[in-house]
């Protein structure tokens, strides 16, 4: 919305009110191999969804169609309001919600994410969504480097997303296109100093960290689900909770988020 000032991003909310007729119309162009992404730029459960119930209107119209691919991110937990629906769309649609989750320092969490639900209560939403029979997972991205990429922290997020019956979880790294780390940057120099430089080094004329911490963190992310069952593997033996989707179609969309 060629905003200059990265805040605006946060204060300027912009609502679509007529999302759903817009849909409809659009949905008559998609392929049935396409993914279709709820929530990839912005979240579709921020707070101005508690009065404009945009989101809400779009899966009403989802819930008319069958056949579609369906993926929602947020981490709010202002989800389950729409437990209904989501359970109507998931009946003819293949639906899966990712709830990000990057840390369990609830301390930590509200300096990075200050205006964001809690970790428990996402996991809770986790729980909610996991025990009405949805497919739901865990987004542990972006990992922050030196914050929240301790194989400790990280095993421990893990874990609880595992008790809270989560069917997955994925991570990817902290990448800083530049309007992110024209606000990025600063920040961290206010509230991790000790970072900052380290920080300017590795993402200096880059977006994306080297492949060598990627790698590390699949290894480890990797390990860590095969721990606590949360493979694909895992996933088929225990599907009693399994549909007509291929395994392999889901494990494919996890990779577009």
């Amino acid at each position: 919305m060629e905003t200059r000032d990265g805040m605006e991003f946060e204060q300027k909310i912009y609502v679509k009110q007529h999302a759903a007729d817009l849909l409809r119309q659009d949905l008559r162009r998609v392929k049935p191999d396409e993914a279709i992404a709820l929530g990839t730029a912005t979240d579709p459960y921020q707070p101005a969804e508690r009065r404009y119930e945009v989101t809400r209107g779009i899966l009403e119209e989802f819930s008319r169609h069958q056949g579609f691919e369906l993926g929602i991110v947020t981490k709010s937990n202002l989800v389950v309001r729409d437990l209904d629906l989501l359970k109507g769309v998931a009946k003819t649609n293949r639906l899966s919600i990712h709830v990000t989750v990057t840390t369990l320092d609830v301390y930590l969490a509200r300096i990075l994410e200050p205006r964001a639900p809690c970790p428990d209560l996402r996991l809770d939403t986790v729980r909610t969504l996991a025990q009405a029979g949805l497919r739901v997972g865990v987004s542990c991205s972006p990992v922050v480097p030196g914050i929240t990429d301790s194989p400790k922290d990280l095993e421990g997020l893990i874990r609880a997303a595992a008790e809270a019956g989560a069917d997955y979880v994925f991570a990817n790294p902290l990448f800083l296109k530049p309007c992110s780390a024209a606000v990025f940057l600063p920040f961290l120099a206010q509230n991790f100093p000790h970072l900052a430089a380290n920080y300017r080094q590795r993402y200096r004329d880059r977006a994306f960290l080297p492949p060598a911490y990627a790698k590390r963190l699949s290894q480890l992310i990797a390990t860590l689900k095969e721990k606590y069952k949360l493979t694909r593997a895992h996933r088929q033996q225990r599907s009693a909770f399994a549909t007509k989707w291929p395994v392999q179609a889901f494990d494919e969309q996890l990779n577009l988020f």
